[in-house]
């Protein structure tokens, strides 16, 4: 006899799965500007130029051509292509085309990558702090994150010398993110060689996270693809063309791994949006004009917040290079970030990011996205200032 309870019964992991905190700041953030409050948003890391007109008229052309179908699996060849030449262009690393997969988004592709690799229980070494979903991803999968608690000093980076000793029979990849999310920090060529020496070594692959990849702002990036094969590399068009919502990115597979990948993209997402990819090849082909002058303008951001953020008593041990954010010690304020983060919202208007939302290394931290105008970032600065003058004076 059927049950007349109309409850759905949901799995555990589906329960336990924490908050995306940064988003819960967003609603929370967008219900005050529904209720007429002016709300400065500092705390999503979306970039707030437009796409450039070319991106979307290869687009809408695609569309008027009826360029609406399935591609090949894998994406379409001139985009995969254009994917290798970019690499070549940028770090001179040689790749094949059927190296790439092409997604919608990196986290779909994030996503296959560790359902290629992982068996229950087994492990993915990862920074703490850490771009938030990481963790989520590994869990859900029935894996086990195992975190290295990491130094401001050294930009919150993974070091060779404590993933060795981090390492297991059940180790199964070691996840780095250059440029990063939190912090905007940009790892050194000597700490990615000394990580693809592991991987070699042990057999172990780098899943490399480069979607912030050309948001630089002094020295040079690099790719783990310059120092081993042994890797997975993400990346993708929603920061450095800002394309977010249309959600296109790749991975870029060793060569054996390609063939699971692709079973895998076939089976639970078929094919990235066919005009989209067309997209992709014009941001890639097509003129980089926007994008420079794109990262100009988050350098002058960025040097302004910095400036701002230490003068009233937030502290930032290192400077941050790439990316378009500023994860600050606010720990002489409180030791409860998501307390404070709520608080600096409701009172002062200024929504920023939780460092808690990156794991508890970054307890006590907050995050800042400077993906929002110079003058807007300005007022945001003010309020701050204000509601922490009162904060220390109280």
């Amino acid at each position: 006899m059927f049950s007349m309870n109309s409850e759905c019964i949901l799995s555990k992991k589906s329960e336990d799965i924490p908050p995306f905190y940064v988003m819960e700041v967003l609603e929370s953030a967008k219900a005050l500007e529904a209720q007429g409050r002016h709300i400065i948003h500092l705390e999503v890391g979306e970039p707030d130029f437009p796409t450039a007109p070319h991106i979307c008229e290869a687009a809408c052309a695609a569309i008027g051509q009826g360029l609406t179908k399935y591609t090949h699996s894998q994406g379409l060849p001139a985009l995969r292509e254009a994917i290798v030449e970019s690499y070549y262009r940028k770090f001179g690393v040689d790749l094949n085309p059927n190296q790439i997969v092409v997604t919608s988004g990196t986290s779909p592709g994030l996503l296959m990558v560790f359902m290629a690799l992982l068996e229950k229980r087994d492990e993915v070494i990862m920074s703490n702090p850490h771009y938030a979903c990481y963790p989520n991803f590994v869990k859900y999968l029935g894996g086990t994150p195992v975190f290295v608690y990491t130094s401001e000093t050294n930009g919150f980076a993974l070091e060779p010398e404590t993933v060795r000793q981090c390492l297991s029979p059940n180790t199964k990849a070691i996840l780095i993110n250059s440029p990063s999310n939190p912090g905007g920090h940009v790892m050194s060529p000597e700490s990615l060689q000394g990580l693809a020496a592991i991987a070699d070594e042990r057999g172990i692959p780098v899943v490399s996270d480069e979607i912030y990849q050309g948001l630089i702002y002094s020295g040079e990036e690099h790719s783990i693809l310059e120092y081993t094969k042994n890797a997975f590399v993400l990346n993708g068009f929603s920061k450095l063309y800002a394309m977010t919502g249309w959600r296109l990115g790749y991975i870029i597979c060793p060569t054996e791994c390609v063939r699971a990948i692709q079973k895998i993209h076939q089976n639970f997402f078929i094919c990235a949006n066919s005009f989209v990819q067309e997209a992709g090849i014009a941001a890639l082909k097509g003129s980089q004009e926007h994008v420079v002058e794109m990262v100009q303008t988050y350098n002058i951001r960025r040097q302004y917040m910095l400036k701002r953020l230490l003068g009233m008593g937030l502290e930032v041990r290192r400077e941050p290079l790439g990316a378009f954010y500023v994860l600050a010690d606010a720990r002489k304020f409180s030791n409860d970030s998501l307390e404070l983060s709520r608080r600096i919202l409701n009172e002062a208007g200024v929504a920023v990011t939780p460092g808690i939302d990156f794991g508890n290394g970054a307890e006590g931290y907050l995050r800042f996205s400077y993906a929002n105008s110079l003058e807007n970032i300005a007022e945001g600065m003010d309020r701050l200032e204000a509601f922490l003058v009162k904060e220390l004076d109280g």
